[in-house]
């Protein structure tokens, strides 16, 4: 895609150069644009050369790297709910979807570009004096871009019948280092990290309180969160790990559980032209979770990877566990890329993790 970095910081003018007062933002949005331009300006990497205030953003690569980029959109009533999630996971989430992306590449993060889709009304506080949702979704973005030395470069703004948040992320990694799907091979050991089932857990745990009670968009987060809870509104990129597979050179294959185990596994034996076998005893499924939510449910955001038998692969990285869950095969003539082994037997595992349009 061919990304334009910025009209989010610049006056509004007509076609002769002059500041138009038809088009001229309201104080709401200058007040908004300086906010985020202040928050942003806090955390500057040596790669970020220019940022926020041209039309261009300047980025800069170290000597042997190469540009990773990648994209996400997330629209309120499809990958969440304004009733139900507190705005600040809402921005934590914006962001992770994306680090997620570069972990499983084993990249390192330079900038994120963020453009944003407002309703008016999110911009007004409830309470006088109190943070408005915008406020609140700034607070849990921030709060992740500057744990992850994430830097903010840019992005744009529009007024929208429905929140929207559309982000592009750009790291670094290793030239000819990049972990792709496309190098598993048959013998080949599966591995995840973390646990998984925990964000869809945590997701029907949310909705179940949803419809026991009104909710609003004061909802705020709870100083202390159950595990389900965290890892659906607060999941961690697994960046550390990622980095340290890559360069190490550990594994073969690799993405991250985004749209569930099933599917993401999927794309792996697809990109690499194999078929794969999933011990279920093996699973490392988060308490509370079932097994069709470690399967299928998603947004758990941990990595998935293949390695070579030969490798020695740590039982866990940066304090985060690894798993080995099963192995790559060879692809057989009418039979499904993935085996799920259970006491029961083998049966066939369809990939019924999240798709749109169906």
């Amino acid at each position: 895609m061919s990304y334009s970095q910025d009209v989010l910081f610049r006056p509004f003018v007509d076609t002769a150069g002059n500041p138009s007062r038809k088009n001229a933002p309201t104080a709401g949005e200058l007040a908004l644009i300086r906010a985020i331009r202040a928050r942003a300006a806090r955390f500057a990497p040596s790669d970020l050369r220019l940022g926020i205030g041209d039309d261009c953003a300047l980025l800069r690569v170290r000597p042997g790297e190469e540009m990773a980029v990648t994209t996400d959109l997330s629209i309120a009533g499809r990958h969440f709910d304004l009733r139900w999630h507190p705005p600040e996971a809402i921005g934590h989430r914006t962001l992770a979807r994306g680090l997620s992306d570069l972990a499983a590449m084993g990249a390192r993060p330079i900038a994120a570009f963020l453009s944003l889709g407002l309703p008016e009304e999110l911009l007004r506080s409830t309470r006088t004096g109190s943070a408005t949702w915008v406020d609140r979704y700034l607070d849990g973005f921030f709060s992740l871009a500057h744990s992850t030395c994430t830097a903010l470069a840019g992005g744009d703004l529009a007024q929208s019948p429905t929140f929207a948040a559309d982000i592009v992320l750009i790291g670094g990694v290793r030239r000819g280092y990049a972990m792709l799907r496309s190098g598993a091979r048959p013998g080949h050991l599966l591995y995840v990290t973390g646990s998984l089932g925990g964000a869809a857990g945590g997701l029907q745990k949310l909705a179940q309180s949803a419809s026991q009670k009104s909710l609003g968009r004061s909802l705020r987060l709870p100083k202390q969160l159950d595990p389900l809870l965290t890892a659906h509104l607060l999941p961690q990129p697994r960046l550390a790990v990622g980095q340290a597979l890559c360069r190490r050179g550990l594994a073969s294959a690799a993405i991250d559980i985004s749209d569930g185990l099933s599917t993401d596994l999927t794309h792996i034996c697809e990109e690499s032209r194999v078929a794969a076998e999933i011990d279920a005893s093996a699973l490392p499924v988060q308490s509370g979770a079932t097994l069709a939510q470690a399967l299928h449910g998603g947004e758990d955001y941990e990595l998935l990877f293949t390695a070579k038998p030969t490798v020695r692969i740590p039982r866990a990285i940066a304090g985060v566990a690894i798993t080995c869950i099963g192995r790559i095969v060879r692809t057989r003539s009418g039979r499904a890329p993935i085996t799920l082994i259970t006491p029961e037997g083998r049966q066939p595992l369809e990939h019924r993790g999240w798709e749109h349009f169906t």
